[in-house]
Parts: structure tokens; C-alpha cells; sequence
């Protein structure tokens, strides 16, 4: 039996209305990328999307990523056809928006771990821009949050970790 190799495509969901990203579901989002790549490719598009072509792994409406799956030999393709996405339509609504690749990774991990380190630069810019130390202390939060070890289970440490603001540990 032969494997195929996959290809993973990490994009946002760019919508021009904030509740515009109401109407992403992971059928809409499936059929809006085969319609672009059949506009951009035509039937040689169409014959590679048929049988084991992209299919979204993941999709987070609140955040608006997506994690498209694809064969390895037609990752180029996908790509180069996801700035054709105008609209996503579902429900019998039509919310515009356009898909931004984030990254493209030979495994859901290696996405998961440029997600976390794009996330983390997104909250210190947020940081930088904060106007009042109440914005800035609950992003601190969300920065030290991110992590991809497991949360500690003991609420003294967490205590511990809320009075070390300034970067410096105590013992």
C-alpha cells in the first residue's frame, strides 16, 4: 500500500465585518476553495481536488483559522488559487472575506507550533499598542499563557506565577 504525502496550509479567515466570521463552517469554507482553484485551474484543477483533494483539518470561527489538508504534489496549486476566495457563503448568507496564508507545514504539529509563535508576536504587538494598565495586564496573561507545556495543576504555583509580572523569578 502506498502513502501519499500531505501538506498542511495554515490560513486565516480575513472578514471585512467582525460578525462576518458567523458564517464559517467548514463546508462552506471546503467549497469556496475547490471553486477557486476550478476558476484558476479549470478541469486540471477540478481532477485534482477530486478523491483525496484539500479538505479542511480544522477551522476555528471565533479566531478565523483554518487548516487546509492537501497532497503534496498539488500544495502550490492550492495556494496559488486561495487569493481567489472573495466570499464564503453559508446558510444562505454571503459574508465577504478572503483566506491569508499563515504557513505551510508536512505536519498538524509543525502548524500548531508556528500558530502559537504567530500568536504570541500578534499579543505583544497588541502589548506595544495598549493604552491603560488594565488592557496591558490581561494581555501579559494571554502571552504567558501560551505555552505548549501542560497547565500546572496546583493553585499555589499559578499564584506564584501572577506576582512574577517583571520577568524575574523568586524562590
Amino acid at each position: 500500500m502506498v502513502r501519499f504525502k500531505n501538506r498542511y496550509v495554515l490560513c486565516q479567515v480575513v472578514a471585512e465585518e467582525p460578525r462576518g466570521r458567523s458564517c464559517i463552517e467548514e463546508r462552506a469554507v471546503g467549497s469556496a476553495v475547490k471553486d477557486a482553484i476550478a476558476r484558476a485551474y479549470g478541469d486540471y484543477g477540478l481532477a485534482c481536488c477530486s478523491g483525496a483533494g484539500p479538505a479542511v483539518k480544522y477551522l476555528n470561527a471565533y479566531t478565523g483559522t483554518v487548516l487546509l489538508r492537501c497532497r503534496k504534489d498539488f500544495y502550490r496549486l492550492l495556494c496559488s488559487a486561495l487569493p481567489l476566495v472573495r466570499q464564503l457563503e453559508s446558510r444562505g448568507l454571503r459574508c465577504p472575506c478572503f483566506l491569508s496564508t499563515l504557513h505551510v507545514g508536512g505536519t498538524i504539529r509543525s502548524c500548531q507550533k508556528f500558530l502559537i509563535q504567530y500568536n504570541r508576536r500578534q499579543l505583544l504587538t497588541l502589548l506595544q499598542n495598549c493604552t491603560n494598565e488594565e488592557e496591558r495586564q490581561r494581555i501579559r496573561q494571554s502571552v504567558l499563557s501560551c505555552s505548549l507545556t501542560e497547565e500546572q495543576s496546583s493553585s499555589g504555583e499559578e499564584e506564584e506565577e501572577e506576582e512574577e509580572d517583571d520577568g524575574t523569578e523568586t524562590d
